[in-house]
C-alpha cells in the first residue's frame, strides 16, 4: 500500500472514550511509576505506565475486551478465534472467560511456555503451529470458516485499537501533558491508539514508536510511507514479531506518530534487567522497548516530561535467565 492509496483514518478519540466506559471496572487502571534514579540518568521527568500490571499481564486485555464486548449476541455464542505469540492470546482468552464467549487461539509452538499455559488456564483451546513452516493467518481463517468463529486480529481492528489507546488516555489524565510519549510497537495497535489519545489530551507531544531492530517493519514503512514487510524476525521481543503494520493502523501511525526508533536485542535485555533490578518490576522484553529507547539514549529527553508505556510483563523467566 502506497501513501497515495491509504485508507481513511478509521479510529477517532471518541472511540477511546467509549472504550474507556466499557473497560471501567473490567480493566485495571494501572499505576504510573516514577523513579528519581531514572530522572537523574536521563535529565527528564519520566512517567512509566505499568501495563505489565494489567489483567492478563499486558495492555492487550484492553483491546481484546473492548472488541469482544462489541460482538453481536449470535457471534458471542459461536465464539472467536485469534492468533498470537502470547499476550493477545491471553487477553482474548481472559476476555472470553469474563464475557462467556468460547475462544480458540492459534499460537506458535515456540511461544514462551508461560504464555501458552496462561492462555489455556483462562479456558481457551490452543492450536499450535510451526512458525517457520505454517501460515498462522491461514490457519485462523480455516478455523473461522469451519467453525463459524469470529476472528479477533491482534492489532488491525477498530475496537482493539480504541481499547489499547485507553492506556495513554489514563496516563495523560493522571500526570498531565507530556513532551514525549514512547510506545512499544509490533503491528501498531497500541502505538496508533496511544497516539490518538496524545493528540487529543496532550497536543504537541511527540509520540515515538519503538521496535526491535530485527523486526523493523513499521520503522521502514514509516520512512518510506508504504507498507514494508519482514518475515518471522528472530528477536527476543516476541510480542513484536509482526510481519507488517496493518491497513488500519498504518494510516493512523502516519497521521499521529512523530517518529519511529529501534533498539537491538542486547540493548533491550540490558534495560529489561535494569527495570527488574532497580525499579523492582517484571517487564518482558517487548514491554521494555520504549524504556530501552530512553535509557539507551536513542533520543534527547533532557528537560522534558516523558511518558513510557511498559506494555507487558509476561516474561518467561527461565528462558530469559539462560540468556544472561
Amino acid at each position: 500500500m502506497s501513501a497515495n492509496t491509504l485508507l481513511p483514518l478509521r479510529v477517532q478519540y471518541q472511540d477511546l472514550v467509549e472504550a474507556s466506559a466499557i473497560l471501567d471496572g473490567k480493566a485495571h487502571r494501572t499505576p504510573v511509576l516514577t523513579s528519581r534514579t531514572v530522572d537523574a540518568l536521563t535529565g527528564a521527568r519520566v512517567f512509566f505506565k505499568c501495563e505489565n500490571l494489567q489483567r492478563g499481564g499486558a495492555f492487550k486485555f484492553r483491546g481484546a475486551y473492548n472488541a469482544l464486548a462489541h460482538l453481536a449476541a449470535d457471534k458471542k455464542h459461536k465464539g472467536v478465534v485469534a492468533y498470537s505469540s502470547g499476550n493477545h492470546a491471553q487477553a482474548v482468552a481472559l476476555a472470553g472467560r469474563l464475557l462467556g464467549i468460547p475462544t480458540v487461539i492459534v499460537m506458535p509452538a515456540d511461544a514462551p511456555s508461560v504464555k501458552v499455559e496462561a492462555t489455556r488456564g483462562y479456558g481457551a483451546e490452543v492450536v499450535l503451529y510451526d512458525r517457520d513452516r505454517d501460515d498462522r493467518e491461514a490457519i485462523t481463517a480455516d478455523l473461522a470458516r469451519g467453525r463459524g468463529l469470529t476472528p479477533i486480529p491482534p492489532f488491525d481492528h477498530l475496537h482493539v485499537i480504541a481499547g489499547q489507546g485507553t492506556a495513554a488516555k489514563e496516563l495523560i489524565e493522571e500526570v498531565g501533558p507530556l513532551d514525549v510519549l514512547l510506545v512499544p510497537c509490533g503491528g501498531g495497535g497500541l502505538l496508533s491508539g496511544c497516539a490518538i489519545a496524545a493528540d487529543a489530551l496532550s497536543p504537541g507531544a511527540a509520540v515515538i514508536g519503538v521496535e526491535p531492530a530485527l523486526g523493523d517493519d513499521v520503522v521502514r514503512s514509516f520512512r518510506s510511507r508504504s507498507i514494508e514487510r519482514v518475515h518471522n524476525p528472530a528477536t527476543i521481543a516476541d510480542g513484536a514479531r509482526t510481519s507488517a503494520p496493518g491497513e488500519i493502523t498504518f494510516p493512523l501511525i502516519l497521521n499521529y506518530v512523530s517518529d519511529m526508533l529501534t533498539v537491538d536485542d542486547n540493548e533491550l535485555l540490558r534495560v529489561m534487567w535494569y527495570l527488574w533490578e532497580r525499579l523492582k518490576i517484571v517487564v518482558e522484553p517487548t514491554g521494555a522497548l520504549g524504556a530501552a529507547a530512553l535509557l539507551e539514549r536513542k533520543l534527547e529527553a533532557r528537560g522534558k516530561r516523558v511518558g513510557v508505556v511498559l506494555s507487558g510483563g509476561n516474561a518467561d523467566v527461565k528462558q530469559l535467565c539462560a540468556l544472561r
